[in-house]
C-alpha cells in the first residue's frame, strides 16, 4: 500500500512538472504558427496534384492509348 501511495504522488508530481514546463515555456509556437502551416502544405499538395493531374492526361494518357491501339491492331501482314 506504502509503494502505491508512493508511486501516485511520484506521478501525480510528475504531471504538475509537466504541466509547469509547458505553462513557463516562451516558444512562439501557436495556434496561428500551426495554422499557416497546415495552410501552406495543404497548397503546395494541391499544386503537385495539379501538376500531377496535367502531366498524366497531356502526355501519359495519350501515349499510352497509342501504344496499346498500335499494339492491338496488328493486321498480320
Amino acid at each position: 500500500m506504502k509503494n502505491f501511495i508512493k508511486n501516485l504522488k511520484n506521478k501525480a508530481n510528475s504531471a504538475i512538472i509537466s504541466a509547469k514546463l509547458a505553462i513557463e515555456n516562451k516558444k512562439a509556437e501557436g495556434y496561428i504558427d500551426t495554422g499557416v502551416k497546415i495552410i501552406i502544405g495543404v497548397v503546395i499538395g494541391g499544386v503537385i496534384l495539379a501538376g500531377l493531374y496535367t502531366l498524366f492526361n497531356t502526355t501519359v494518357i495519350p501515349t499510352l492509348t497509342t501504344k496499346i491501339t498500335q499494339m492491338f491492331s496488328y493486321s498480320g501482314t
